[in-house]
């Protein structure tokens, strides 16, 4: 077994505290506190109302689990909670899971994104349920008055064999809250886990299916005020005057006025980036009301800086793209001596649009705040960073600030940025009301954040044996450099060459599923192909001989690589394997591959499209993926397959267009998402088990697909695809 300290960062990992009539608490830095709500109130002893921080054992054997990140629809709040089970040795059965609210003083990395909360969350939710272990154990061995490595926990009894004794864990959770908190805790062998990597529906479920109460959208409290935006229309644009009189005297609406969301002192957060600051607010008694009053509004704006278009940003970027960076990103051997004696070059131009991010629940959150405290309450992945922006907007203390979390309707990255939740705390401010802000569709739509729009630029060069001597490629983004400089290829080229730039716009950009990899693997895996092709080889056989020179003989420095070649080419060779590669070439489909690392996981596919119609469509993929021990297969499954679909349909259709800085899609009537008839008839997916601990899952499957759909819509149409969404180059996805 592991050994592992019960501490975390210099803090004090665990307390034990007893409950008032029996029962065991222990907090510890990767749990939150929890207040229940008013129905669980009902059936919990008042001394509970107070406990912060913990994991609670009752005196009838059910353990309550809080669950610490933010819930954006990636099952962390029922996979969590099941380390922290196993690792107790309850049966899953006898768990309750609760969502914890922010908690700063005693949580590491309390946010939705980057697919990290299981990797990060590992070890102190493993220890965690070790300790609690522990200390019950204790409790039992000094009761029975045997030694405690002869203790067994299982399915949340303790046993001791040789005695025939046995209990509960009710039985024994008010004596094992007064044990001493061990300095050290043995974690299972991954061999005995029987919770972990085990199929557990999502415990939010029931709820969802009844339609409780459990987003944002949902809150509802006594004498709440409904409030609405009005922003700039074009970006470039700034608040100058409104006549808002009329207005102000229609039905239900309560007040009308400008709002600076954040002045000049505001200590903004990373969240805070690409905020509109000058934004009128309308607050009203519904939803409705102040939809109306929007549209009777007349608001006067002024021009504060260049109002781009799309061409615009494309010409820009093709200007980076020829010129020479100051600095490469990464350089190894001689790239110009090396196309200088290639037997062949091959050079294309990639692009991609901005991309909304399209939540199906609207932006919404709630506050009160008055000139003591703040509430809040919302579908929020950074809470952290919006606590310390709203301390500073605010002027308040953060232990005056206290943030819920709701379960979010999707976030993709949206709700990365606690912009809307900075707004919604400054107009109940403003109104001295507790208040629910909702976007509209077209609000959120036309405000951004957006997905920045990119191009890459590749150039590869082959001997005459088509063999890949040189790589140069060059990438630039609206306000990102995109490129990741030492991946794959890096490390597998003797000469090669890493340029990026960034391209600064008005137009808010931010993280939108996959940052940057989102395009780049997909251009990349394309151009692999192309170059596979004129080399005469089999593009998994090219890709295999890449990975074996990283493997035997890696270029350069092999640390500065992030990616692990044999665990590349592992998934690779396993999705060959899977969907029979070699053998189904010619069974009337089209087929394309792709393989790409990113958030710590190997994403291997291939994808097939059915040739029977005048439009192609897809048929099946083939999904190998290399994350680490899988503690929810059936959670994991949904997101690789929530992957792929999204990929797909967002490299097919959608964009985002500007014309002197506005927004040309406002809603879904123009702006184009897969639809059901388009998504794959079959995914199936392979995880390699390595034992090797989590790594990320929410966003590994999506980069990789767009390459795999490329190259098959080549091998079905004969045009290569340089330019997303690949529907407007040829409408070849029906």
């Amino acid at each position: 077994m592991t050994l592992i300290k019960t501490s975390y960062n210099r803090r004090s990992f665990l307390k034990s505290g007893a409950l008032a009539g029996g029962g065991m608490i222990l907090g510890f830095s990767w749990l939150a506190s929890c207040k229940p709500t008013p129905e669980q109130v009902n059936n919990m002893p008042k001394e509970w109302f107070d406990i912060n921080g913990f994991l609670k054992i009752g005196d009838n054997g059910m353990v309550t689990i809080m669950s610490p990140n933010p819930e954006i629809g990636q099952n962390v709040k029922t996979s969590m909670p099941m380390i922290i089970a196993d690792e107790l040795g309850v049966d899953w059965k006898d768990v309750i899971v609760e969502q914890a609210p922010l908690n700063t003083d005693i949580f590491q990395r309390q946010l939705a994104g980057g697919s990290q909360s299981i990797r990060a969350g590992w070890s102190g939710l493993r220890m965690a349920g070790a300790t609690a272990r522990h200390m019950l154990v204790a409790a039992a061995a000094d009761t029975w008055q045997v030694d405690a490595s002869e203790i067994t926990v299982d399915n949340g009894v303790i046993n001791h064999t040789a005695t025939n004794n046995s209990a509960g864990f009710g039985d024994m959770a008010s004596k094992a809250a007064t044990m001493s908190v061990p300095e050290e805790v043995q974690l299972k062998e991954t061999s005995d886990f029987n919770i972990i990597g085990t199929d557990k529906r999502n415990v939010d479920g029931p709820n969802l299916v009844t339609g409780k109460p459990l987003f944002g959208i949902d809150i509802q409290e006594e004498g709440m005020m409904i409030a609405m935006i009005v922003h700039p229309p074009a970006f470039g644009l700034t608040f100058k005057s409104m006549d808002a009189e009329t207005v102000k005297s229609m039905p239900g609406i309560k007040d009308v006025f400008p709002i600076d969301v954040y002045p000049d002192d505001v200590e903004k957060q990373w969240s805070d980036g690409g905020a509109i600051n000058k934004l009128v607010a309308i607050v009203g008694e519904s939803t409705w009301q102040c939809m109306q009053a929007k549209k009777a509004l007349k608001v006067e704006w002024e021009e504060s800086s260049v109002l781009e278009s799309t061409e615009g940003h494309d010409e820009a970027l093709t200007k980076l793209l020829n010129t020479s960076a100051k600095a490469p990103a990464r350089k190894d051997g001689d790239v110009a001596g090396a196309f200088k004696n290639a037997a062949q070059i091959i050079e294309r131009t990639y692009s991609a649009p901005f991309l909304a991010h399209n939540t199906m629940e609207p932006m919404n959150f709630f506050a009160d705040v008055n000139g003591e405290r703040a509430l809040l309450n919302g579908p929020i992945q950074t809470p952290e960073f919006l606590e310390k922006t709203l301390a500073s907007r605010l002027n308040l203390p953060v232990e005056k600030i206290d943030i819920k979390m709701t379960r979010m309707g999707g976030g993709f990255g949206r709700r990365l940025y606690g912009t809307f939740g900075v707004e919604a705390a400054v107009i109940s401010q403003k109104m001295q009301a507790p208040i629910k802000l909702v976007y509209t569709r077209e609000d959120d739509m036309t405000q951004g954040t957006y997905r920045p729009t990119y191009k890459v630029k590749y150039k590869a060069g082959l001997d005459n044996e088509g063999n890949l001597i040189a790589w140069h490629v060059k990438g630039a983004g609206s306000n990102d450099d995109l490129l990741f400089e030492n991946r794959f290829p890096a490390g597998a080229v003797d000469n090669y060459l890493a340029e990026k730039f960034s391209l600064e716009t008005n137009v808010t950009t931010g993280a939108w599923r996959a940052p940057r990899s989102n395009f780049v693997a997909g251009a990349e895996q394309a151009f692999i192909d192309e170059v596979a092709e004129a080399a005469g080889k089999d593009p998994i056989d090219f890709r295999l001989e890449l990975f074996d020179r990283a493997i035997k003989d890696p270029v350069g420095e092999p640390e500065k690589n992030d990616y692990d070649p044999e665990r590349y080419a592992g998934v690779l060779k396993l999705v060959k394997e899977k969907s029979d590669w070699n053998s189904s070439q010619n069974n009337g489909k089209s087929r394309g591959v792709s393989a790409y690392y990113c958030h710590n996981s190997y994403v291997a596919q291939v994808l097939d499209l059915n040739n029977d119609t005048d439009s192609p469509k897809v048929d099946k993929v083939w999904c190998a993926v290399d994350c680490g021990i899988v503690i929810n297969p059936m959670a994991a499954k949904n997101q690789i397959e929530g992957g792929i679909i999204d990929g797909i349909g967002h490299a097919t259709y959608s964009e985002m267009t500007f014309e002197n800085g506005q927004p040309q899609h406002k809603n879904f009537d123009t702006y184009r998402l897969i639809r059901h008839k388009e998504a794959p008839k079959e995914i199936e997916t392979f995880f390699v088990d390595n034992g090797i601990d989590p790594t990320g899952l929410g966003e590994p499957s999506l980069p990789p697909i767009v390459g795999a759909l490329a190259n098959a819509l080549y091998k079905a149409t004969g045009q290569r695809h340089y330019n997303q969404p690949f529907i407007t180059e040829k409408s070849v996805i029906g």
